[in-house]
Order: C-alpha cells, then structure tokens, then sequence
C-alpha cells in the first residue's frame, strides 16, 4: 500500500522492474502509406444535361466522383458509373490543379470502369506492386473525396476476396471489405499498408429491401483494372465473348451446389438466351455441361478465364450429359453487347 500511495518510494522498492514504456501513435500508424498514395488519387466532377423539363429549361445533373493517377503520361482510372453521359468532367489533383480538357480513353460497363487522361507534368503516380496478392484479413486503406468534404482516408479489412463461379459473370470479382465508401468515394483507391494499390473502390452493399447495411464495401480488384486499362489504352474498348447461357453448378448426385467447399461435377444449364449462340449451337436447358474448351468445370475459376480469353467468332466444345448420353457440340463465340 505504501507503495500505491507513495510512488516516490517504487523506484527503491523496485529498483530493477523494467516499466513499459508508452506506445506512442507511429506503432500503429498508416501515415506513411498515406503519403506515398494520396497524392494520386483525384476528385471528378462531372454535368449532363438532362433533358427532362424543369421551368421550361434544360437542368444540369452534376455527380461527384474520385480517380487513380497510373501513370506519368495523365491516364486516370475511375468508375464508370462517375462519369456515365457526362458532357463536362473536370478533374482536381491533391495539389490543388485542376484539369478541364480531359479526354475519355474508353469505358467498360461489366467491370464499372472508365479511363480517362490529362495533358499534364510531374504527375504523383500510385503506387503498385505486380507481385501483391491481396488477402482475407489484410489491411486496407480508402481513398477518396466522400461528399466532397476534401481527401479523405478510412480503413478496414478485405473482408472476401471475389467468390467467382459458373453463375456469376467473370468479370465483375471484386474485394469486399469494411473500409467506408460514401457518395464521392467511388473511383477512388484502396490501397494496402504500404500504400500500394489494392483495388478501385467500387460501391457500397445494396439489396432491394430498405435494410440498413453497414460494413459491406467493394473494390475492384488491380489486377482486373490494369488489365482493363491496357485493353482500353490499345482498342479504346472492351471486346467479349458472349454465349448466352446461366448455370448451376452441381455435386456427384446431381445436387445444386451453394457452397465454396463441395466439389462442382458439372453445370446444369438454367437460363438459355434462345437467340444466343449456345442455343443455336444446340444446347437445351438442364444439359449438364461436363468440359468447355476442354476444361472441366470442376475448376470453375480456369472455365471463366478461357471464356474471358476466347474472342468472338471462335469456337469452343461443350461436352454435355443429357438423358444419359455425352454429347459433344461446337459452339461459336458471339459478341457481348454493351450495357452503356
């Protein structure tokens, strides 16, 4: 007691305890992430004009947005979404310049990704890391202009990385986590804790129901957006395979699979486009679709990636289990039209 209360008399008392010293804010600190990668990132405005009537004059819808610097010669990422139908975009760097002559490279509608390009010197370029492969749990960083209130950071963690299988489209896989995005933020960058670039921040989680949603936030991935950004800088558009058809995958017993754990034996064919190309080739609804390309559709990930890879105008084998036969059918690749 004489000690709590007399703490002159601990250091003789207690002459060798080795007390903790204070864990100051460095410990614990993004700050050096932060520097490294805010410089890049940009806010976008963007006006239309609507044509809607409104005191018998045509009205400016204007839409708040932020983008990614990704190189020294002004190309910028963004969202789609940001800039969609929009007659004047001006873009605002970190440091205060500000860009009215911006010019649209191309747009890809399936990935929500636009690009855009500046005529500018000593640009702040974000940084990348080819070789990072984000994770469930890492860190990470947003950054963007919510609501127009000036740079703003918020962090969390990828909460799921892109759960792609023979239902969903290829290539909209995208990073979940909990790092807020808010009007404004989308465009904007998600980096890591070193400040390497993550993803482009996306949009927030929304169902059809008015429920309130909190923590479920999305990104695309970098890999996917510099993968879009080198097709757009060379075409100036995003060319896709198209073969008109959903499916389901199934287990050995015939079972539809709901899981990321049971293994996939095959598709069953549940929505047919029948104006499509796979319908055309003969493919019918409840076909169990075995191989596509050759690949088995057990691995679903490497079926994706040779459909995204196959050009239109190509051809590809579908193997099929219907009424107890195997079925091979050729079928040509059609174009997938644009959402915009």
């Amino acid at each position: 007691m004489v000690v709590l209360f007399s703490p002159s008399l601990r250091s003789a008392l207690l002459p060798n305890m080795n007390l903790p010293v204070a864990i100051s804010s460095q410990h614990m600190s993004f700050a050096d992430a932060v520097q490294r990668a805010a410089p890049s990132v940009v806010t976008i405005f963007s006006e239309s004009i609507s044509n809607q009537p409104r005191y018998k004059r045509q009205n400016t819808v204007q839409a708040l947005g932020s983008g990614v610097i990704m190189s020294q010669d002004g190309y910028i990422l963004t969202n789609y979404h940001v800039i969609k139908n929009a007659d004047l975009i001006i873009i605002t760097l970190a440091d205060g310049r500000r860009f009215y002559d911006v010019q649209v490279i191309g747009f890809d509608s399936e990935t929500d990704l636009a690009l855009l390009k500046i005529n500018a010197e000593h640009l702040p370029v974000i940084p990348v890391n080819d070789n990072f492969k984000p994770r469930v749990g890492d860190v990470v960083l947003a950054i963007g202009n919510p609501l127009n209130l000036g740079q703003t950071i918020t962090q969390g963690i990828i909460s799921a990385t892109g759960k792609q299988n023979l239902i969903d489209s290829p290539y909209s896989s995208l990073l979940q986590m909990d790092a807020a995005i808010n009007v404004g933020n989308s465009g904007g960058a998600l980096v890591n804790s070193r400040g390497d670039l993550v993803g482009i921040t996306s949009a927030q989680f929304k169902t059809h129901a008015d429920l309130d949603i909190q923590g479920i936030f999305f990104a695309v991935p970098y890999s996917i957006a510099k993968d879009i950004m080198d097709i757009l800088i060379k075409h100036g558009r995003v060319v896709r395979g198209y073969l008109g058809f959903r499916g389901t995958g199934i287990d050995s017993t015939g079972k539809d699979v709901s899981d990321n754990f049971t293994p996939v034996a095959g598709m069953r064919i549940t929505e047919l486009d029948p104006f499509g190309p796979a319908w055309q080739a003969g493919i019918r609804e409840t076909d169990i679709v075995i191989k596509i390309g050759g690949i088995s559709v057990a691995n679903p990930q490497l079926v994706l990636d040779k459909l995204a890879k196959t050009e239109p105008g190509n051809k590809l084998e579908f193997e099929v289990y219907r009424d107890g036969e195997i079925l091979k059918i050729m079928v040509t690749v059609g174009e997938l039209e644009s959402k915009s």
